[in-house]
Order: structure tokens, then C-alpha cells, then sequence
């Protein structure tokens, strides 16, 4: 039997919750405790008596969950106050985004504690399984975003995405033609908007385009295009992904000053750092900042947006690892798993995951090497 841990995510404006009840349900009925924090699926939509109805056990506080739990299941990093309660021997699954964030690893390797990140987990085509929901939400949404902060109450430049007929349809550029690419896509072209992507795979730009045919442009990524397509552009949406790694500052500041007053720019790289020279992270309560007449969006946990949606879709691919964890043991089933293996990012003082090692100047090894010792 393993004692799981589900706390009240505390990161602001986050309403996303680790385990939803039916998850719940299946490590209750193998036989494992489930510690819920009170209130913890609130945000969405999940009251404790859902919890409580499926054999989990409701607790008052965040120590109560730490302190009971050999398994912690979150959504977002673990903030300061949540470092601090972790412990030799205790296993951390979420996502982690380590590359930017100095702070938080030196306190995970001080911890002790082994943290698997759900962002650097692999599937058999070398895919990021448990990236990919919240990354399908969030281009989803940063079409949305972008629409908003255009409107003019909001300091954009007053441009109707799909324009109306007589008037031409907003341009959006999309750099990077991932899963948050594809997403955001879709939804700018079902807006009625003219679509540019960049992307540096060529195989990825003919995708594209064999899915979207004349609906979008595709650009080989160069600095002499992405300046053209980000300075003629109403809405840039930064969709660029280094697995584990920090994004690369590819929009630079002199490109924003010469885009049109009132042009938005929406960063869902901003968790790995922004692909913006511009970006700063931003939350929910306070998601847009003003550079040069641009409209910046950068909130670091977009899917928090949607939380319901969002809990359920990122349930469905973490709850089979998560059942791996709690029935064979971390140790055990990381060993066991060469595709759950990668998620390891700090084990026992150690740090197993080499991008964050090269972007912040840290020695790591293997993930292997850290179980075997």
C-alpha cells in the first residue's frame, strides 16, 4: 500500500488540481490512501464529498498532506513554502520546468526528495505525453487570449481576428509548429484570421501544410523572416518547446518595438523562460503588461484558465503512471518504464536531467545512474 498526497495547488490563480476523484477511485480501490487536501478540487469543480465518496481521506491543511504522504501528485511546481515541507524518501510527480528556475531546484536537491516531471516523461515516438494536454489547452487558449487583449478596452489595437466582410482579418503568426502550434492554429483559423507559422523542420512546415492547405502560410523559420512575419503581424504567439530546456529568446526586443502600436504577443514558452526578450511571467489576476505599444500576455499556467477541462485532460495521461508509482514503488517503476525513466529531473540530492544542468550551470547525471547508486 502507498500513501498518495493530493494539496490545494498555491500558485496564484490556479484552480487545477492533481487527482480528480474518479483518478481518486482507481488508487483507492488497488488498495492505496488517497490524503486530500480540503478544498483541493474546488477550483474545478470537485467538492470533498466527491473526494470523499471514492475512499479518500480528507485532511485540513498542506503539512497534513506532505506529512503523510510517500507520493505527492500536483499540477504546478511546487512553490517555496511547499519545497520546504519535502523530504528525504518522498516522491514528487508534476510538472517541475526546472531550466528557468534556479530557485526551486537548489531547493528540490536540498529536499532530499525524488521529483518526477511530468514535461521531460517520453512516449514510444520520443512524443511528451504529459505535456501534450495542457499544451493542446494552451494553444487553444492563446488564441482567445490574444483576441482579448486586441479589443480595445484591453490596450489592443481594436482588430477583429477574422474581420468582417469589407475589412481584411487580423494577421497571427505562429512560431513553432507543435502541439501548442497545431492548436493554436486551429482555433485562429476557425476565427477566420490570416495564419503564418515558422518552423525550422521542414517535415513539420509540409504537416502543416498538407492538414491546413491554403488555410495557412508556412515560412522556414530565419531571422530575416520571423523579423518580417512578427513585425507585419496583429497577434505572435510564442509556441516554441526544447524538451527540459529554456526557450531561446528568438523575438528580440527591437523586433517588438517595430511592430504596429497595439499588436498583441501571447509567450506560452513563458514557463521555460519566454521565447520573448520582452517576456516576464504574468498570472491569471494580472495576465498583460504594455512594451513599446505591445500588448504582452505571458501567464506561466495558462490551462488554469479552464481548470476543469484542463484536470481532466491532464488526468487521463498522468493516471497510469501514477498507478505505476504507487503499485511497484518509484524506484521500481522508473526501472521498470524507459519511457516514465526521463521524467526523473531530482533524486536524492542529485540532478538527473542535463538541459536543466547545461542552462543552469549545474553538474547532472544520468537518471540511471542516480537510481543505481
Amino acid at each position: 500500500m502507498t500513501i498518495l498526497g493530493v494539496p490545494t495547488e498555491i500558485k496564484p490563480a490556479e484552480r487545477r488540481v492533481g487527482m480528480t476523484p474518479g483518478s481518486v477511485r482507481e488508487l483507492t480501490a488497488r488498495g492505496h490512501r488517497v490524503l486530500v487536501q480540503s478544498g483541493a478540487g474546488a477550483g474545478a469543480g470537485f467538492d470533498d464529498a466527491a473526494y470523499t465518496a471514492v475512499g479518500a481521506e480528507i485532511v485540513a491543511d498542506a503539512p497534513a498532506v506532505f506529512e503523510g504522504a510517500e507520493l505527492v501528485v500536483k499540477v504546478k511546481e511546487p512553490q517555496a513554502v511547499e519545497r520546504a515541507m519535502l523530504r528525504p524518501g518522498q516522491t514528487l510527480f508534476t510538472y517541475l520546468h526546472l531550466a528557468p528556475d534556479p530557485d526551486q531546484t537548489k531547493d528540490l536537491l536540498a529536499s532530499g526528495a525524488t521529483c518526477i516531471a511530468y514535461e521531460t516523461v517520453r512516449d514510444a515516438h520520443g512524443g511528451l505525453p504529459l505535456l501534450a494536454p495542457m499544451s493542446q489547452v494552451a494553444g487553444r487558449l492563446s488564441i482567445q487570449a490574444g483576441a482579448t487583449a486586441l479589443e480595445s478596452p484591453n490596450g489592443g489595437a481594436g482588430v477583429l481576428l477574422g474581420g468582417v466582410p469589407g475589412v481584411a482579418p487580423a494577421e497571427v503568426t505562429v512560431i513553432g509548429g507543435g502541439t501548442v502550434g497545431r492548436h493554436a492554429m486551429e482555433m485562429a483559423i476557425g476565427l477566420g484570421a490570416h495564419v503564418t507559422v515558422l518552423d525550422t523542420n521542414t517535415d513539420t512546415l509540409e504537416a502543416l501544410s498538407a492538414r491546413f492547405g491554403p488555410a495557412i502560410s508556412t515560412l522556414y523559420s530565419t531571422k530575416a523572416s520571423l523579423e518580417e512575419a512578427v513585425i507585419d503581424s496583429d497577434l505572435v504567439i510564442g509556441a516554441v518547446l526544447i524538451p527540459g530546456a529554456s526557450a531561446p529568446k528568438l523575438v528580440t526586443a527591437e523586433m517588438i518595438t517595430a511592430m504596429r502600436p497595439g499588436s498583441v504577443v501571447v509567450d506560452v514558452a513563458i514557463d521555460q523562460g519566454g521565447c520573448f526578450e520582452t517576456s516576464r511571467a504574468t498570472t491569471h489576476t494580472d495576465p498583460t503588461y504594455v512594451v513599446d505599444g505591445v500588448v504582452h500576455y505571458c501567464v506561466a499556467n495558462m490551462p488554469g484558465a479552464v481548470p476543469r477541462t484542463s484536470t481532466a485532460a491532464l488526468n487521463h495521461a498522468t493516471l497510469r503512471h501514477t498507478i505505476a508509482l504507487a503499485e511497484r514503488g518509484t524506484r521500481d517503476a522508473l526501472l521498470a518504464d524507459e519511457l516514465l525513466l526521463p521524467g526523473l529531473n531530482v533524486h536524492d540530492g542529485r540532478l538527473t536531467e542535463p538541459s536543466v544542468g547545461d542552462a543552469l550551470g549545474l553538474e547532472s547525471i544520468t537518471p540511471a545512474e542516480a537510481l543505481a547508486a
